[in-house]
């Protein structure tokens, strides 16, 4: 009796036209829970109102159930969203390895070397969580992509440090001179972690941990993150004028707004990924905040974020905060910068208790 009610209420009131009421897509999705694949596949009404639901969930967790149930053809981007959406959740591993198994691969490819590098890294990221050894092929060429974003190319990285053979192929690179300079210290943080005792020691010999002020290595990042900081002492670590944070970046009202505000940064990045920042700027920059050069045709040059652009003109913020404007007819050319706004070796203006406290201090802000 449920099941017939079931079939009645998904093929009642159907009109593609109409989108579904939201109030109505849980109760629809417990009614398909309840049906036989073949009975609705079989039927172009319950097939048509199967159709809708999917449109209605499209992106979210509980839509690849469904499309698995029913062996949905030509969701392949719907899947992805919910690989990209939620990499490290059971459902997007789940998503990601149905685009695999299908008809999805030559989608995936062209996402990530395509003009949308958001997309892209997060793509990347979603294939690295595949548990899919499959990726590896995928995954490897976008680590000595030049034209590819940093980010893109830092989550290839962290992808192929997943598996056993990729770990071995960024090792291989790193020993035959080919890993590329902006992705040395994220495969350095990578392979430090890994599962793999042989590959995790060789590591450490191919690719050091970076020198602090002393002039010694300093400890691995995973060792770094588990120390505990002083807020306090990172609070005027951060404002000191050697170490410039207060310089480009703004905390609340404080500061200058040249790259991202770190106001609610805790919340955003693990300990982890704010000592890469630190130590290695250029190997993920922050969308939005890329440096470019823009060459004049008088010789003048500008470096800087491209803030604004219109038909006639283009507005760049300098490493200062400064923002000069520039007349599109006086432009020779412009290409955006492998290297972060952020200057480099920061960390060498620190002592390694110091930098544990600032770190310490950018963790614990958060939104509040």
């Amino acid at each position: 009796m449920k099941l017939f009610i079931a079939i009645l209420f998904l093929a009642g009131n159907l009109s593609a036209a109409n989108p579904l009421p939201p109030e109505q897509v849980n109760t629809l999705i417990g009614a398909l829970g309840r049906l036989d694949p073949a009975l609705v596949n079989s039927n172009p009404a319950l097939k048509e109102r199967l159709g809708q639901v999917l449109d209605a969930v499209r992106g979210e967790a509980r839509s690849v159930a469904l499309i698995k149930k029913f062996q949905v053809e030509g969701r392949e981007l719907d899947l992805l969203a919910v690989a990209v959406k939620h990499p490290n959740d059971p459902a997007g591993v789940e998503a990601m390895g149905m685009v695999l198994a299908g008809d999805g691969k030559k989608v995936v490819i062209d996402l990530l070397i395509g003009k949308d590098a958001q997309q892209a890294t997060a793509v990347a990221k979603a294939l690295g969580n595949s548990n899919n050894p499959s990726v590896i092929p995928m995954l490897a060429p976008l680590v000595v992509d030049a034209t590819l974003h940093a980010n893109v190319r830092k989550e290839a990285v962290k992808g192929l440090a997943n598996y056993e053979a990729g770990a071995k192929h960024l090792l291989s690179l790193a020993k035959d001179g080919k890993l590329p300079q902006n992705v040395k210290f994220t495969a350095s943080l990578a392979l430090s972690t890994v599962r793999w005792p042989p590959i995790k020691a060789e590591a450490a010999k191919v690719l050091p941990s970076p020198f602090g002020a002393n002039a010694k290595p300093l400890p691995p990042v995973a060792d770094l993150a588990k120390h505990k900081g002083d807020i306090a002492k990172g609070a005027k670590i951060y404002m000191r004028e050697a170490v410039q944070c207060a310089r480009c970046h703004k905390v609340g009202d404080a500061g200058i707004e040249v790259g991202p505000a770190l106001t609610e940064i805790g919340d955003k990045l693990p300990k982890e990924e704010l000592y890469a920042a630190i130590l290695d700027p250029s190997a993920g920059i922050s969308f939005g905040y890329e440096a470019w050069l823009v060459t004049m045709k008088d010789g003048n040059a500008a470096f800087g974020i491209i803030e604004s652009e219109t038909d006639d003109e283009i507005s760049v913020k300098g490493p200062t905060g400064a923002v000069t404007k520039h007349a599109k007819a006086n432009i020779k050319s412009r290409a955006q910068q492998p290297v972060s706004l952020m200057p480099p070796g920061l960390h060498l203006t620190m002592k390694e208790a110091e930098l544990v406290d600032l770190v310490e201090y950018l963790s614990s802000l958060k939104k509040k």
